[in-house]
Order: structure tokens, then C-alpha cells, then sequence
């Protein structure tokens, strides 16, 4: 066993982390909690969120794969553009979560992605302007002030699938907010 295999193997991760899953580790380790400020990273955690709506987040990275095969990469120009086909092919698809309206979200979602990317040249700019470029580190909570104000705005554009709760995921997620737990070794003050 190389060093750094043993040395990740052994510290300690935030208790939601299942080590038994490499997926899942590597998306501890490497990708939560990190700032995010690729608008194509940060379109496709959106979208991943709000499959993950009443799920839990261990299954949809477990299918990452197969969404950004099923959804063109996660490329926003041909989301934006599915016709009744491309939902009728995403639900007939197996390997992914075959929601109607979850997928029907995700076409609505790309296209105020995208007006939003336009009034502020880009995503990035809109999502990080809410907390003036800098992260917020807190634990314990799954929703926020911070969390509601984005959801209501988000709402008010048109996206489906925002409730606080899943914006405060999404903001996990792209490290506006790192909530790595006191005993993980990713742990910030």
C-alpha cells in the first residue's frame, strides 16, 4: 500500500462519508466543501442536486457517469434545446433517475442557468456576489438565511427544484459553504 493511500485511508472524514465507497470518498475528499467557479462544474452540481431531491447523495454520485452521458455532458446549449424525445429517451433510461419532472426541471433550469449567466456573464458571478466572493464555514445546518434568499430568488426566475434545502446541498457542494465536521481532517474555523 503506497503512503498516501494509507495516510487518506486513515483520517478522519465527516461522518456522512461512507469509506467504504471510493466514489464517495474522492468527492469528500477532493470536490466538497472546495469553491467551485467553472460555470460548467457548477451547472452540472445543479442539476445533480436536484435529482438528489428526496434522495440521498450517495446514489446520484454513484450515477454521475451515467447522467452526464444521458444529459450530452452536462453541455447547457443541447439541454436547453431537449424536445418531448429527449425526455421520453432520459425516461426510458435505466441507469439514471427517471423522474419526469425532475427532467423537465433540469431543461426549465438550464434555460434560467442561462439568462442568468447573460444579465451577470456568468453563473459563477451571481452565485458567489451572495456572499461577496468569500466562503462561509458552519456545520450542523441544512438550510440557511443564506440558503432561503437564493432559493426564493431562484424561484422567482423560474427554476423548479431550489427549496432551501437543496441550495444549501448545492452551496455545500461548491464550497460557498464548508461544512467539513470539527473531527474531519478537512475541518476549517
Amino acid at each position: 500500500m503506497e503512503i498516501s493511500s494509507f495516510l487518506e485511508e486513515s483520517m478522519n472524514r465527516c461522518f456522512w462519508c461512507n469509506e467504504k465507497n471510493p466514489i464517495y470518498v474522492d468527492y469528500h475528499d477532493h470536490e466538497w466543501g472546495k469553491p467551485h467557479h467553472d460555470d460548467q462544474d457548477l451547472f452540472e452540481l445543479l442539476i445533480l442536486e436536484t435529482f438528489q431531491a428526496g434522495l440521498s447523495w450517495e446514489i446520484i454520485l454513484n450515477k454521475r457517469e451515467n447522467f452526464r452521458k444521458a444529459f450530452d455532458q452536462f453541455d447547457i446549449n443541447t439541454i436547453m434545446n431537449y424536445d418531448q424525445a429527449d425526455i421520453e429517451r432520459l425516461r426510458l433510461d435505466p441507469d439514471i433517475i427517471r423522474n419526469r419532472l425532475k427532467i423537465q426541471a433540469t431543461i426549465t433550469n438550464a434555460k434560467v442557468y442561462r439568462s442568468i449567466q447573460q444579465e451577470w456573464h456568468s453563473f459563477d458571478a451571481y452565485l458567489w456576489h451572495w456572499t461577496n466572493g468569500k466562503t462561509i464555514y458552519e456545520t450542523g445546518k441544512t438550510s440557511s438565511d443564506l440558503s432561503d434568499q437564493i432559493s426564493k430568488d431562484l424561484k422567482k426566475r423560474g427554476m423548479k427544484f431550489v427549496g432551501t434545502t437543496i441550495i444549501y446541498s448545492y452551496l455545500q457542494a461548491c464550497g460557498i459553504i464548508n461544512s467539513h465536521e470539527e473531527t474531519c481532517f478537512l475541518y476549517h474555523k
